[in-house]
């Protein structure tokens, strides 16, 4: 079988691509022109230079192909110009989706994120069978991705033979960019996270969401989503364990959402706008911490056989590559 990767030089992407490859699968990745491959080097792929937004590239890259991971998206909490993310991960989703239609790929495995699942007021966990409303999500990239999903299932509906994974925050190794999450364990490395915010998120190693990708392909019921996750963990249990796995002291002072919103509209509308960089602090994402995200990632492990890699694990590996790699 040879499956087709989108954003095989992102952090997921790229260790999707190399999951398919270390169990057999011939694998074909699109390359935008001029991408940064480096992640790539020495992986024995196929190449394909595309881009979302153009179909006849999409076609292309798709022929021969049993099966797609489409696995890129625009992943950023702030944009000068928000269009061009929705002309990514909404139009650039409903481009290849229908060409994969069109096509008659055998199955398709596509990369949503937890951010799309909808999480009860009662305290109760996040689980598949909640959807996020488009009005409760901060920031265009969410809600581009909440649309996307939409979208997704939608074709799906008119036959398209897909699945859905939705990631919740993956940690490990090759994290090029790197993410926000990856940002924060730059940041501990370098000694400028001073304080923090009383937040939650899951938590899994980047390897296991790869394998979970696969195992979706393999294993996944056309039509359902699957939350790709592993553990629940405030933020100040995160710094404590990177704290442990480093040597390095965590903060202990925890500041009120409401100071760290003002930090952020300071950051992005007036020094950000005035050096024409992006904010270290984006409003979307101080936005986001205001809720905890935890989840029941139970029906992927029972159904898929996700792997549950302890996340102390997943941060050293993390730690170790952005060392390596010079990022701190």
């Amino acid at each position: 079988m040879r499956a087709l990767v989108t954003g095989a030089t992102g952090f997921i992407g790229g260790n999707v691509a190399r999951e398919l490859v270390r169990c057999g699968y011939r694998t074909r990745v699109l390359l935008r022109p001029g991408s940064d491959d480096r992640h790539l080097a020495g992986l024995p792929v196929e190449r394909a230079t595309g881009d979302l937004r153009d179909v006849a590239s999409l076609a292309s890259a798709l022929d021969g192909c049993d099966a797609l991971f489409h696995v890129a998206a625009a992943y950023t909490f702030w944009a000068p110009v928000p269009a061009l993310i929705y002309e990514t991960n909404v139009r650039g989703t409903e481009n290849l989706l229908f060409t994969a239609l069109k096509k008659g790929i055998e199955r398709v495995v596509y990369t949503s994120s937890e951010a799309t699942v909808g999480i009860r007021q009662n305290g109760n966990l996040g689980t598949e069978r909640w959807t996020a409303r488009l009005d409760q999500l901060p920031g265009h990239y969410k809600r581009s991705k909440l649309m996307a999903e939409q979208l997704a299932l939608r074709l799906c509906r008119e036959g398209l033979p897909l699945v859905v994974v939705n990631p919740t925050t993956p940690v490990g190794p090759g994290d090029v960019r790197p993410t926000p999450t990856g940002q924060i364990i730059v940041d501990f490395l370098k000694g400028r996270m001073p304080a923090y915010v009383n937040t939650g998120l899951n938590w899994i190693d980047v390897e296991d969401v790869a394998r979970g990708h696969v195992l979706a392909l393999e294993k996944g019921r056309v039509g359902e989503r699957y939350i790709l996750g592993n553990r629940n963990l405030t933020l100040r249990e995160i710094l404590g364990l990177l704290a442990q796995v480093t040597g390095r002291r965590a903060p202990r002072v925890r500041i009120p959402l409401w100071l760290a919103l003002g930090g952020a509209y300071f950051d992005e509308f007036l020094v950000a706008r005035a050096t024409k960089k992006p904010p270290r602090i984006p409003v979307a994402a101080v936005r986001a911490a205001g809720h905890f995200r935890f989840f029941d990632c139970a029906k992927a492990v029972d159904e898929l056989g996700l792997p549950q890699t302890p996340i102390e694990v997943a941060l050293e590996k993390a730690v170790r590559w952005f060392t390596q790699n010079g990022y701190a």
